[in-house]
């Protein structure tokens, strides 16, 4: 089928797995699959490829998510520090003032947090993602020419044992006739004429033979360079998939420490607004800003 030769159906024997049980690439892609966008087909290591390729887009889509997520926090920590400085309610005194103030503060640390969230979320997410296997696409071309290259010289191989079994069967159909001829006399060819058309049919014969070496040969080497690139691609395919989720754990990681760091922030408020004391409060203004206490009494004539 497509020059690729394959057990006949009555008759085939039984074939176990390469990998068993790990549903490997080496093992499900042999054959070609009809092309839902035409008439032709794609070969299955083209599937194979296509999925690479697909991966690698997906890892660098996601590399820019994370780009965005990190603007995101960026601008977000702009706004906080800004928002830190202003100057509303500046004036609250007390404790309440005190923990007025603490509020205000602890936006400008959390701005700090979310930066040095983002900064880690480019280095230890972002850039890995990114650079991860750089020369994908270019690996990915050379094991495509390299198969397509054999699966060519499968299909020259293939036609030269065509072309030499239609030899075969003309010389064949010649020698027969021939040898009939001569049977019922119905011509002047001679031995000597019979044995040079069986000379050519054994020798069709033998081209035919060597024909079908040299097309065992060239599937016998596409078989096992099948064998050994799949299974490349599928370790290539197991290490991006790890890699992702080691980087979006790492992500996670951050964001619990974020997080952690935020709730930091906000504990010294928590104490302060604990620490509010109206009478406290109304104590220390009335010492501050007191103008006297003695008291008016009834005037005396």
């Amino acid at each position: 089928i497509n020059c690729v030769t394959f057990p006949h159906p009555d008759t085939m024997p039984e074939q176990q797995l390469l990998k068993p049980t790990e549903w490997s690439y080496c093992d499900y892609f042999w054959a070609d699959k009809k092309d839902p966008q035409g008439n032709g087909t794609v070969a299955g290591f083209e599937l194979l490829l296509q999925k690479q390729l697909k991966g690698k887009q997906m890892q660098k889509e996601m590399s820019e998510f994370i780009r965005e997520r990190i603007k995101i926090e960026e601008e977000y920590a702009k706004n906080l520090a800004k928002l830190s400085q202003n100057s509303l309610a500046a004036q609250e005194e007390g404790s309440l003032g005190e923990a007025w103030a603490q509020v205000k503060k602890s936006l400008a640390d959390e701005a700090e947090v979310h930066l040095k969230f983002s900064a880690k979320l480019h280095s230890e997410v972002e850039k890995p993602l990114m650079n991860f296997r750089e020369n994908f696409k270019k690996d990915m071309k050379k094991c495509d020419h390299h198969i397509a290259d054999l699966r060519k010289q499968l299909a020259s191989r293939y036609a030269s044992v065509e072309k030499a079994r239609k030899a075969l069967t003309e010389r064949q159909k010649d020698l027969e006739m021939k040898t009939q001829q001569l049977e019922i006399k119905l011509s002047n060819k001679t031995e000597e004429d019979i044995k040079k058309a069986r000379r050519k049919s054994t020798q069709a014969g033998d081209d035919l033979m060597r024909c079908v070496d040299l097309y065992n040969q060239a599937q016998s080497k596409w078989f096992e360079e099948m064998v050994t690139t799949t299974l490349e691609l599928e370790r290539l395919e197991v290490e991006r998939v790890e890699m992702i989720r080691q980087h979006l754990c790492q992500y996670t990681q951050l964001r619990h420490e974020t997080d952690m760091f935020n709730q930091s922030t906000v504990e010294p408020v928590d104490q302060l607004l604990r620490k509010v004391d109206p009478a406290k409060d109304r104590e220390l203004w009335v010492r501050e800003h007191k103008t006297g206490n003695i008291r008016p009494v009834d005037m005396e004539i």
